[in-house]
Formats: C-alpha cells, sequence, structure tokens
C-alpha cells in the first residue's frame, strides 16, 4: 500500500449531500459534538430542531445507550426501536413498525434518524428516513466491520423482498457516519470475518496495492490492531467513496463494480434463507465464483483466483458452497436473474481483468456458469 491513511476522517463529495465518514477509537460519546455541525452542513440545516431517533438492535444496545444518554446530555429528545437482529429484520414488517414509532414521537422533517448497528440497521433505518414525510436527516453509528466499510457509505437504503434481497429502497444519503473502532473488540470472530470480505473486495476491484497490504498484514489484522484497523477502514472509505462520487446513482454503470461477487452471493443468501449465510460469507464464496467464471472466459489466470483464495481463507472466511447445500444448479441461476444487474433476462457480471480492475461483462452463457459450478463441487 502506498501510503498509510493517517486521516481521521474521510470526506464524500457529492455537492449538498456531501458528508464526513468520521473514523475514531473509543470516542462513541462524539455524536452530540458532531450532529449540529453535520446537520448545518447538510440540506436540511438544524434550526433549532433537537429531536432525534435510534434504531438499533437488542445486540448492541449498550452501544446504542451511550449515544442516547449523550444526546439527552446535551439537550436533546431522542427516541429508541430496538429490534431483532439478523437480515430477516428487514422487511416490510418493521419499515411499517418504524414508521409507527416515528409518528409516535411526533416526528417533523429535523427529526434525526440514527441507526446504531451492523448493515441491516442501516438499511432499515435509512430506508425509513428516506420515505418518512419524503426524506429526515440520516446518520449512521456503524458497529460492525462490514457496514463500516460497506452499507454504511453511499446511500443505498432498503429491505429485502421474500424473492431477492435488497429489492425495495432508495438512495439517500447520511449527514455523517461516526466508526468507532472500539466497538470492533467485541464483534464475534464470525462477523469481524464476514467484514473483511469487503475489505478484500476492495483490493481486488480498485486497489492491486491494497490488496498486497491486506495480504502482509493478515496476522495484526486478525489481531484486530486498532492502528491498522483504522488504516484499513479509512482505506476502504476512501475507495468506496471515490466511486461513490462518479456514480451515485448507479446511472454510469461504474458503480456496479462494487457489486463484485454479489450476483453470486445475492443469490446463494437467498436460497439458503437470509442469514443463514451472512453477507460477507455469502460475498467470499461469491467472489472466487466470479474470479473462476473470469477464468473461464480467459480474462484472467488462475494466480489471481489463487490469491483472493487464499487472502480470504486467512481471515477465516469460506470460498466453498457449505457441505449438504441441498439447491440445484437452476435455481441459483433462477435467483441470479432476479439481480439488479440482469438486463432483458441476460446475466451480466462483475469480473476481474486483473488485481485492482473489474469490468461489467454481459451476456454471459449460462452454460459457463454451470461449469463453474461444476468445478467449484470437485
Amino acid at each position: 500500500m502506498p501510503t498509510p491513511v493517517e486521516a481521521s476522517s474521510v470526506q464524500v463529495n457529492l455537492g449538498e449531500r456531501s458528508y464526513e465518514i468520521r473514523i475514531v477509537s473509543g470516542a462513541l460519546s462524539e455524536l452530540p459534538t458532531l450532529l449540529p455541525n453535520w446537520l448545518d452542513r447538510s440540506v436540511y440545516r438544524a434550526g433549532n430542531s433537537r429531536t432525534a431517533h435510534i434504531v438499533t438492535d437488542r445486540n448492541v444496545r449498550s452501544h446504542a445507550n451511550i449515544v442516547r444518554e449523550g444526546l439527552c446530555a446535551t439537550g436533546w429528545t431522542c427516541g429508541i426501536t430496538e429490534l431483532e437482529p439478523g437480515e430477516k429484520t428487514k422487511s416490510v414488517a418493521n419499515l411499517s413498525a418504524l414508521w409507527d414509532d416515528l409518528i409516535a414521537m411526533k416526528a417533523d422533517r429535523r427529526t434525526v434518524v440514527i441507526a446504531v448497528g451492523g448493515g441491516v440497521m442501516g438499511d432499515l433505518a435509512g430506508f425509513a428516513a428516506a420515505s418518512f414525510v419524503r426524506g429526515l436527516p440520516f446518520v449512521q453509528v456503524p458497529t460492525t466491520l462490514l457496514a463500516d466499510v460497506d452499507s454504511s457509505v453511499g446511500g443505498k437504503t432498503g429491505i429485502n423482498h421474500p424473492a431477492a434481497k435488497n429489492m425495495l429502497g432508495a438512495f439517500h444519503q447520511p449527514i455523517g457516519v461516526l466508526i468507532d473502532t472500539s466497538v470492533l473488540d467485541t464483534l464475534p470472530a464470525r462477523e469481524f470475518s464476514a467484514g473483511m470480505a469487503e475489505v478484500v473486495k476492495y483490493g481486488v476491484i480498485l486497489d492491486a496495492d491494497f490488496f498486497t497490504f491486506l495480504e502482509q498484514r493478515a496476522d495484526a489484522i486478525n489481531q484486530r490492531d486498532a492502528g491498522i484497523m483504522r488504516q484499513i477502514i479509512a482505506r476502504s472509505c476512501r475507495l468506496k467513496a471515490d466511486v461513490v462520487e462518479k456514480d451515485e446513482y448507479e446511472r454510469t454503470g461504474l458503480r456496479a463494480v462494487l457489486n463484485y461477487g454479489h450476483t453470486f452471493a445475492h443469490a446463494f443468501e437467498a436460497l439458503a434463507g437470509y442469514g443463514e449465510l451472512l453477507h460477507g460469507e455469502a460475498v467470499s464464496i461469491g467472489m472466487i465464483y466470479a474470479s473462476r467464471l473470469a477464468e473461464r472466459m480467459n480474462l484472467i489466470e488462475a494466480e489471481v483466483t489463487r490469491r483472493q483464495d487464499d487472502l480470504l481463507r486467512a481471515f477465516k472466511l469460506p470460498t466453498r458452497l457449505p457441505d449438504g447445500w441441498a439447491h440445484s444448479d437452476d435455481a441459483i441461476l433462477d435467483r441470479m436473474k432476479l439481480d439488479k444487474k440482469t438486463v432483458g433476462g441476460k446475466l451480466r457480471f462483475v469480473l476481474p481483468k486483473r488485481l485492482g480492475h473489474v469490468e461489467v461483462v454481459s451476456d454471459v452463457p449460462e452454460a459457463t456458469v454451470r461449469e463453474v459450478f461444476d468445478d467449484l463441487r470437485k
């Protein structure tokens, strides 16, 4: 990696929707200090409003309480909704329940919705903020590594349809993101590994030097060294912000590169039942399937796939579907055709051309995808 990232913040430059990603260690209570400035710089303008509503899950309620206590101590009125953890929470029923809570607290157009949790809480709370009175200010306080580097950045919000992941939603940028690396100290090992899948993804799609850096620092990363974690989170956020700034609404196709491995992953998640495979685990498997597909299409050498496989395994991630996988290739392909990148029923995949560079490839033959399934069953 060229130069270590020492900055404590990353700026996402989107004109009037620009915002700061603040990266700290042991300073979750900093939010009440940051929030007025974020509001003043946003399209919402704080005025005299000091009302907020936190959306969290029971696993991270202690972190949400720190945020809430800090806000209440500085004169904010702060409601809270606690939901069950897990992908199944991203549902119409829970979205409706959240709307009910906002109505009950008499939320107005300047009430700030604050997501404290992983990607599920961020996606659900963000969609509620986007849709309630046509748009409330929204803050992300991610508590998982995956949310730190992926879902908290870029403004994608939404819920799942029973047939497909993230099919219902809106683009709604936060006014700010507060990432505290100290909350990762209590993150379960499986969740930590799942987050590393998205970090590895950035190296594959955008930054070969970053990929090499991850290979060289895998042991320190697995030990959750605070300095290294701030560095890789900042670099991952910067890489994602660079893409979002150029294609905020996925209209040019550039932002699609962030979905490397996801066409496979979302199908695997939906078939397994949301929550059986963690998102990062499904992405890890999906990246290897996509890389093997690129091999089959003579886009890359096998060495590119091998390095990905080795690095993902170093972070204790799966790179193959689990033993006993009961779903047919036909069922996987049917789910993949629901992917948002599919056009006219034709499969499109984000595939590597080399480490650090991927492209969207159209009209991939189903027969070639089936060959990949066969390859990875051996």
